[in-house]
């Protein structure tokens, strides 16, 4: 999701459809390990993109740079093989080229990474472990060939930052085009999630509302990261990057900076594992 700001963190409650696959309008399943359970180096998720309106709008885009408030990511493996379990090493660094390792707790982590393939085809959320040596490492297994972007996204001295950084995975690239916008998304296990969002603007708080279900029966998400549910934002084409907090059940509000098509990645938890499904959503 940008930085991250204390919002009404609340139960992720549901009555109507999850997990990628086919939908209408918005849907699709994302990739994340085929719902590998959570853990320490498991995929799992964040969430949410500020509220703001007109110029603060702006400030709710971050992951476009490697560097910013006086820290840079220094992504120490660049490069992955493809279908391999891997090691991926990281630090962040400050003005000086210190090693930086002090990072606040926000949404029980001190430290949240996104990885996501250029073409959004590919996401995962990981929560890397910092060694003592301030370089932060994390195990991920990447199906797909093609370039990836890198996101850390933590706090600082109370001040939320995300940084990126770029990452190859060795063979040839199949590019997809973005899934047209749908308004559920199917995936495994039975899951659906209905996506309930109204004309969406740019510069203007949205309100997204989520329902899950499984079988027909409504789903009621256990904590997660401190929530009921997550959600991260990509703009298609440079990724900008939107973290966006729940602010009731079932909903988040975001505001989307500029017109486009945006990539939405919506995490939540049941019967103790982590599921992810993905949203097109059009702003304009």
């Amino acid at each position: 999701m940008p930085g991250t700001v204390p919002a009404k963190l609340a139960g992720f409650a549901a009555t109507l459809a999850l997990l990628f696959g086919a939908g209408a309008l918005a849907g699709g399943l994302v990739d994340p390990d085929r719902g590998e359970p959570a853990s320490a180096h498991g995929a799992e998720d964040s969430g949410a993109t500020h509220s703001a309106s007109g110029q603060e709008a702006a400030h709710a885009v971050r992951g476009l740079a490697v560097a910013e408030n006086g820290l840079r990511l220094v992504v120490k493996t660049p490069e992955l093989r493809r279908d391999r379990s891997e090691t991926l090493r990281f630090r962040v660094v400050d003005d000086d080229g210190e090693t930086v390792r002090n990072f606040d707790v926000e949404h029980t982590k001190r430290m949240h990474l996104i990885v996501a393939r250029r073409d959004l085809s590919g996401f995962r959320h990981l929560h890397p472990r910092q060694g003592a040596d301030g370089v932060w490492t994390t195990t991920v297994r990447l199906s797909d060939s093609g370039s990836y972007r890198v996101f850390a996204d933590f706090s600082h001295e109370d001040e939320a930052t995300t940084l990126a950084g770029d990452l190859r995975v060795d063979g040839a690239a199949d590019l997809r085009p973005l899934p047209a916008p749908a308004t559920t998304a199917v995936g495994d296990g039975g899951y659906e999630v209905r996506l309930d969002a109204g004309r969406v603007q740019p510069g203007r708080e949205a309100d997204l509302r989520f329902t899950v279900t499984k079988d027909g029966r409504a789903v009621h998400p256990e904590p997660y990261l401190g929530a009921g549910g997550h959600l991260v934002a990509l703009r298609e084409g440079d990724l900008a990057f939107l973290h966006v907090h729940p602010v009731d059940e079932g909903r988040f509000a975001a505001t989307f900076p500029t017109e486009g098509r945006y990539r939405l990645f919506l995490q939540f938890k049941d019967a103790g594992r982590v599921h992810t499904v993905a949203f097109t959503q059009e702003v304009r």
